[in-house]
């Protein structure tokens, strides 16, 4: 029997990892950006 973090290929695990880390940067880069819009002197 195959473990799970086997089955899958690596270039989707690679896929996935570069996916969930752009999404979580893209999420920094918009809070810091309304944040910054928010707090910027008007």
């Amino acid at each position: 029997m195959r473990r799970l973090h086997e089955a899958r290929p690596l270039t989707q695990r690679l896929v996935w990892f570069a996916a969930l880390w752009l999404g979580g940067v893209g999420t920094v880069a918009l809070v810091s950006y309304g944040l910054r819009l928010w707090l910027a002197p008007k």
